[in-house]
């Protein structure tokens, strides 16, 4: 008997263009645009203390916890 090629043949998440990857890109630009029109003061409770920032630095610093926090929690394990 001969192995069975298991492969689809199609190039579905294969090189820098995945869907995914795709996806990702798009969410990307789309929340830089968002913190971009976005300049205005807000004032924000910090546990105790009232903070007033531009609304683009909370953005941005929530962005990049967001990105730390995705890049942990699913980043690839050695096998």
């Amino acid at each position: 008997m001969s192995p069975k090629d298991v492969s689809s043949g199609g190039k579905g998440g294969v090189g820098p263009f995945s869907p995914s990857r795709i996806v990702v890109l798009v969410i990307a630009v789309l929340s830089i645009v968002f913190i971009a029109e976005n300049t205005g003061e807000v004032t924000i409770r910090m546990l105790i203390p009232l903070v007033t920032l531009p609304l683009y630095v909370v953005l941005i610093a929530m962005f990049v916890a967001g990105m730390v926090c995705g890049g942990y929690l699913f980043r690839r394990r050695p096998k």
